[in-house]
């Protein structure tokens, strides 16, 4: 088997009751609904990291996934924001080809995103460009050419610019539904931004801020408010039930599909018999240097 054909491409995974699946990559992306499935690989925990594994609750599902540093976290926010996704999940599937030597590699990318459309993304969060080095590059490679003969997206996903990322973190704290507040409280703060307005002016116009700021930041979260993200968000920014000129409203599945293509080369892991893989693999996530190390070798 080779990277060039489709049907090189294998996929290791675990069924609903925990059991090692292995099949053929292109059959399992049309019959396995990989966003309900458990974490292929355990995320390392790493002494000295300020940040471990964890969990991020998903106002997209209502249900928790499995992040494994604080880069893949802030890009499950990213995409748990974005209308075009409909459920996410943590490192669900390991992908096993061969190189043109015939030797077995193996990659398990760090995301998973479903859109709309029935596709997926597959991703990975590194923490700068050049983060797990040549194998998480050439693993890039491959897997891109794996999504690609089933028509999904790969993508090494860049760091937010610090901005844009304060004020997700910020809008965040408020996507769980209980911010919406009483009932009518929603339509009341979309009509008092009805025309751009600063933040708290709107929140005042509504009501007590205390009980209406949260509700404000629960409709930015969700998109019914747009503000510019790009900027500081503080209590005299612009915000709107509509669209605002120059207002950067962060990352959308629509960009990373326009971004999609980009690949690395090399395949550089050693591994063994592919036979051999889903019984013994170890492989964990291959977005930053600590998956790498532990080696997307099998």
């Amino acid at each position: 088997m080779t990277a060039g054909r489709g049907a090189g491409f294998e996929a290791v995974f675990l069924d609903p009751v925990g059991q090692v699946v292995q099949q053929r990559w292109a059959d399992a992306a049309l019959a396995v609904a990989f966003e309900d499935l458990a974490p292929v690989s355990a995320f390392p925990v790493i002494p000295g990291r300020r940040w471990g594994p964890g969990l991020w609750w998903s106002a997209t599902t209502g249900r928790h996934v499995s992040a494994g540093s604080n880069a893949m976290r802030t890009q499950l926010m990213v995409l748990d924001r974005d209308p075009d996704v409909t459920a996410l999940a943590g490192q669900p599937v390991r992908l096993l080809w061969r190189n043109p030597r015939g030797q077995v590699r193996s990659w398990v990318p760090q995301l998973f995103a479903r859109y709309t459309d029935g596709t997926a993304l597959l991703a990975d969060c590194p923490s700068h460009p050049d983060a797990g080095g040549e194998r998480a590059l050439g693993a890039a490679q491959a897997v891109t050419e794996a999504c690609g003969h089933i028509g999904w997206t790969y993508r090494r996903l860049p760091p937010l610019d610090d901005i844009l990322a304060a004020n997700l973190k910020w809008l965040a704290g408020y996507r769980h539904p209980r911010n919406a507040g009483r009932p009518g409280l929603t339509a009341a703060v979309l009509e008092a931004f009805a025309r751009p307005r600063p933040l708290l002016e709107g929140a005042q116009a509504t009501g007590d801020p205390i009980a209406v700021l949260p509700a404000v930041f629960h409709a930015l979260w969700h998109r019914q408010l747009t503000t510019d993200l790009d900027t500081p968000l503080h209590e005299r920014a612009m915000v709107s039930s509509g669209s605002l000129p120059h207002a950067g409203a962060g990352v959308t599945a629509g960009r990373l599909r326009e971004d999609a293509g980009e690949s690395e080369d090399g395949h550089d892991e050693e591994t063994q018999d592919m036979s051999e893989t889903a019984e013994n693999a170890d492989t964990d996530a291959g977005g930053d240097e600590a998956g790498a190390r532990r080696g997307e070798e099998v």
